[in-house]
């Protein structure tokens, strides 16, 4: 990888964009941002000239921090085998820290999964690593992120706060799309983020 500029704000997320994984994911990136963090992912450029898997790496490059969530494990029904993306994104992530400039190995990165230990059948090389469990829980989600980010310095505040602004946001969100012109069931990640930010900069 050519040398990039480590942006100590940025968040990669690395986790499905199942309709059904959705509400984890909205209250991470809300975790994220609440926080004074950026939050960064797959879905942030749409561009058909730009491949997959450059676009994830520059990304995974500006990035000091990611959060990776290996909890979806399924089988496709019609296929009848998993996805890999998610530890194909953690590789990469881990491959920066160990090998890549001194400002990529100081990354640091969150390991997200169902249940405590379940790794150990799907992706045993990570064993020995701290795996935090959300229970599918998106305010779980929100306390194991919350509590991750804190552990990198400064005062942050506590993860029963974040989840009751989440839950202020939540019910304020359609509210807050109606004089944007967007329908709060179907935003970009995009549009999530910029709602999300100005939620907080006026919550301030």
């Amino acid at each position: 990888m050519a040398k990039t500029n480590v942006r100590s704000k940025d968040v990669f997320i690395n986790c499905p964009f199942d309709a059904s994984y959705k509400p984890i994911f909205n209250a991470i990136v809300f975790a994220v941002c609440q926080l004074g963090f950026r939050a960064r992912c797959a879905l942030e450029i749409d561009d058909a000239g730009d491949t997959r898997l450059d676009k994830i790496t520059r990304i995974i490059g500006e990035c000091k921090y990611g959060i990776h969530d290996i909890s979806a494990t399924e089988l496709n029904p019609t296929i009848h085998l998993p996805r890999f993306n998610m530890p194909l994104e953690l590789g990469l992530f881990l491959g920066c820290k160990r090998y890549g400039s001194p400002s990529q190995r100081s990354k640091s990165l969150l390991i997200l999964d169902r249940e405590p230990y379940r790794y150990r059948n799907i992706i045993s090389d990570v064993s020995g690593q701290d795996i935090h469990a959300h229970g599918a829980d998106p305010n779980r989600a929100i306390i194991e992120v919350r509590n991750w980010l804190a552990s990198k310095g400064g005062i942050l505040p506590g993860g029963a706060t974040i989840q009751k602004h989440y839950a202020r946001f939540i019910a304020m969100l359609p509210g807050m799309c109606q004089p944007l012109a967007l329908d709060s069931d179907n935003l970009t990640f995009t549009d999530l983020s910029v709602v999300i930010n100005r939620w907080v900069i006026s919550a301030r």
